[in-house]
């Protein structure tokens, strides 16, 4: 791999829905849309899918749209797969989103060099298989101030 190539989805062995849990996170990857589960209790962000919170164990959990948007806690570059259906290099990394949860994914979109702690990445949906998309992250484009000028002159303000 040459310094400027960039990281890219894995076409390897993926996960696959398996179990009612898990759904709603895997039908909102589908759709384009990154899902957590919030405490109603509590409060908490909760990923993993799980029965009931982590914090103070109510059941009460509802699926909530994430922003997508968050930084890197921790990554590593893969140079040597564990298995050979990966295709080296691959950035595996915790992401800790805006909400509060943190998520295990892969980084893409850039060369392994420029990966950091405390970068800000955005997620970016990647279809699979027929039945299958998953969230990458990519880094945080920022907006322009063109695109915010076009988009506030359009807002019809009466």
């Amino acid at each position: 791999m040459s310094s400027g190539e960039l990281l890219r989805p894995q076409t390897g062995p993926v996960p696959h829905p398996s179990s009612p849990l898990s759904a709603p996170f895997w039908d909102g990857c589908r759709a384009g849309e990154l899902r957590y589960q919030r405490c109603q209790g509590c409060g908490a962000a909760n990923f993993p899918p799980a029965e009931h919170c982590r914090q103070c164990l109510s059941a009460n959990l509802a699926w909530m749209p994430s922003a997508g948007v968050g930084e890197i806690y921790s990554w590593t570059v893969v140079y040597r797969p564990a298995t050979p259906e990966f295709e080296p290099p691959y950035a595996p990394a915790i992401v800790t989103l805006d909400e509060g949860y943190q998520m295990l994914t892969d980084v893409v979109g850039m060369a392994p060099a420029d990966l950091a702690i405390g970068m800000r990445v955005q997620v970016q949906f990647h279809e699979v298989g027929s039945d299958l998309t998953l969230p990458y992250f990519t880094p945080l484009r920022p907006v322009s101030i063109t695109a915010v000028t076009s988009v506030c002159a359009s807002v019809d303000t009466r």
